[in-house]
């Protein structure tokens, strides 16, 4: 199980850089014959390790109800659209050259899943992980989206920026033009208002655990007095 999990890993960053760096070029996933072998490599293993995990599993209805959006994610759509040359409208291909940003976040919370394998930690991993796959991806997209129609988005950063003040709730100078970038202004947005007060409840109980912790030993270091 460990040595599935650093397969995941590896494969799950290199997945990451590969769609960034094809993002920040501008290039086309389904151009790129080096992104799609590197993709169907991934599926497959992700395929291959998610029926190996659900054979070594003790509860497999649990395991399929926990991860059957990793399956889902992890069957190689434009790898099957390229090799049966499949007719997608415009309004088709538009939303399908999503699906690698889509596995992008999956492999992004997978990434920093593994930071930390204590329960509490890792639930403030998992929120981390999911402020961080928003913030990103949504500025990926949101470059990808508006950086050829709006003046004010010149590079990455821009989108970056953007990105963090939405999701921070302050609020950027920079404006959406494009659908798209609308709808990602307020998924941001909305992300940003329901995690950080996630993030000040797990801070102020881990403040009230230390003050009675350090109550209970100083009560305990009177008793021995």
């Amino acid at each position: 199980m460990n040595v599935l999990h650093l397969i995941v890993l590896a494969l799950s960053a290199g997945l990451i850089v590969y769609i960034s760096i094809d993002t920040f070029n501008g290039t086309d996933f389904m151009t790129n014959r080096r992104y799609m072998n590197f993709q169907l490599l991934v599926c497959v293993s992700f395929i291959l390790i998610f029926f190996a995990e659900l054979f070594m599993a003790d509860n497999r209805r649990r395991f399929i109800a926990r991860w059957w959006v990793f399956f889902v994610l992890s069957i190689p759509y434009l790898n099957i659209i390229d090799h049966y040359n499949v007719p997608l409208t415009a309004g088709q291909l538009y939303f399908v050259r999503f699906v690698p940003l889509a596995r992008g976040v999956l492999a992004l919370v997978i990434v920093v899943s593994y930071i930390s394998r204590r329960r509490i930690t890792s639930i403030l991993a998992s929120y981390i992980a999911i402020m961080l796959a928003v913030v990103y991806f949504a500025s990926l997209i949101f470059f990808y989206e508006e950086h050829s129609v709006n003046p004010a988005v010149n590079d990455y950063w821009n989108a970056l920026w953007w990105a963090c003040m939405d999701a921070t709730t302050l609020g950027s100078d920079i404006y959406p033009v494009t659908l798209v970038g609308r709808i990602l202004a307020m998924a941001v947005s909305v992300a940003g208002f329901l995690m950080f007060p996630l993030f000040t409840v797990y801070f102020s109980s881990l403040v009230q655990r230390y003050s009675s912790r350090s109550l209970i030993f100083s009560r305990q270091g009177d008793v021995k007095k």
